[in-house]
């Protein structure tokens, strides 16, 4: 069927699929960038990774070992995945050019050129702040540490990334999302957990005494259930940040990853969204535990999807992505995750939401079920392919291809 013929079939459940496009464009899509270096980053310091949920599994070719690869690996994705983005950074990805001596020399010339490569690119920067892999963290603790000296190292360390952010939002003009995820947790039974939660929550306190404007960057932090090495629980707990979130007004941060296998991110969404000023999507997909597997076109991602269209609340929710896997091209491998979250943002919006609503309204559940499933069929791969060829984007099939050569001219050869 053609784009002609899909168009036409859409109308008739008085949907513009020109309209969903435009809409579509216009909507950002974070992309993480820390799978392209195995969250290794450019800080030259000899520290392995370490820390719960810190795990890039494999050792495919091609790895970017430098900031210059690093980047050249970041066009090639832009180049494939249609619409708006940003590009999600940790802050050990900054431009240090070996000179950072320690975490906390860090400042904001450190993404001077970074604010340039996205200026000239017309992407947005979200900046992360990395606190795992350091002596700071062997512990297993860094916010809610006993110590008092590493929880104040790492206190000074988010002032300065929220700085940054707040440098970068303004330079670029376009909120950068300062999200924090700490590894701090337990593997085995802990009895203190109330102790070190309430380290946390005054970590946190001062941390975020500081408000920055929303324009500029969006801060958020992020839970988890457990993870690697915390299997027991992690400190900043579900219920934990949402009341926090809710006390400061910042955002929450729900990684589909980060959840027990039988819940369901789709399902906070409406749950959260009036409470918060934000809520920031890490899209990732696991497979038994947080395994961060690339994401796919799966039930819960469009799930997502269709409930933030169908609470048309696009203006509060920020969607990324987040997950490592080295056992492939990464290039691909991150391209084809931002292509599926591309691919569940269309098909919601191409949704005949007020079918279903008009359906629901008036009680007759039976038409409301029939319709969601007959709209599984309707032609979407072919509005897919008019949406990256107006983009300027490889359509199905074809990026693959595009991606593999990438990998065989470029990435191979390091």
């Amino acid at each position: 069927m053609s784009y002609a013929e899909a168009r036409k079939k859409y109308q008739t459940l008085g949907i513009d699929t020109d309209r969903a496009i435009e809409k579509a464009k216009e909507i950002s899509i974070s992309v993480h960038a820390w799978t392209l270096d195995d969250v290794a980053g450019f800080e030259k310091t000899d520290a392995a990774l370490s820390g719960s949920g810190v795990m890039p599994v494999g050792n495919f070719p091609g790895k970017a070992k430098n900031i210059d690869q690093f980047r050249k690996d970041l066009d090639m994705v832009l180049k494939l995945v249609p619409g708006k983005k940003s590009v999600g950074l940790q802050t050990n990805e900054g431009d240090y050019k070996g000179k950072l001596k320690e975490k906390t020399d860090i400042d904001r010339s450190h993404f001077d050129s970074w604010i340039d490569w996205a200026k000239e690119r017309e992407v947005g920067l979200d900046i992360n702040p990395a606190i795992y892999s350091h002596p700071m963290a062997s512990s297993g603790y860094t916010l809610a540490s006993r110590d008092k000296n590493v929880r104040e190292y790492w206190i000074e360390y988010v002032k300065k990334i929220r700085e940054i952010a707040d440098y970068t939002g303004k330079s670029l003009k376009k909120p950068s999302i300062s999200n924090l995820w700490i590894i701090d947790g337990s593997k085995d039974i802990t009895p203190s957990r109330y102790v070190h939660r309430t380290l946390l929550e005054d970590s946190l306190d001062k941390i975020y005494a500081k408000k920055y404007k929303i324009e500029n960057v969006v801060d958020s932090v992020e839970c988890k259930l457990f993870g690697i090495g915390s299997e027991f629980y992690n400190t900043g707990s579900l219920e934990f940040y949402l009341l926090y979130a809710k006390k400061q007004n910042i955002g929450i941060t729900l990684d589909t990853g980060h959840f027990h296998p039988t819940e369901q991110v789709s399902d906070k969404i409406s749950s959260i969204i009036n409470f918060l000023p934000a809520v920031v999507l890490h899209l990732s997909r696991g497979i038994r535990w947080d395994s961060d597997h690339v994401v796919i076109l799966s039930d819960e991602l469009l799930a997502i999807m269709l409930e933030i269209k169908r609470a048309d609340c696009f203006s509060k929710i920020y969607i990324g992505t987040d997950y490592f896997d080295s056992s492939i091209n990464r290039v691909g491998a991150l391209a084809a995750g931002a292509r599926a979250v591309s691919k569940g943002l269309l098909f919601a919006l191409l949704e005949p939401t007020g079918l279903l609503k008009e359906a629901e309204d008036s009680g007759d559940n039976f038409r409301r079920l029939a319709l969601l499933e007959d709209i599984k069929v309707l032609p979407f791969g072919d509005v897919w392919e008019e949406y990256c060829s107006r983009w300027g984007t490889p359509g199905d099939f074809k990026w693959i291809d595009a991606a593999g050569k990438y990998f065989r001219d470029e990435a191979s050869k390091r």
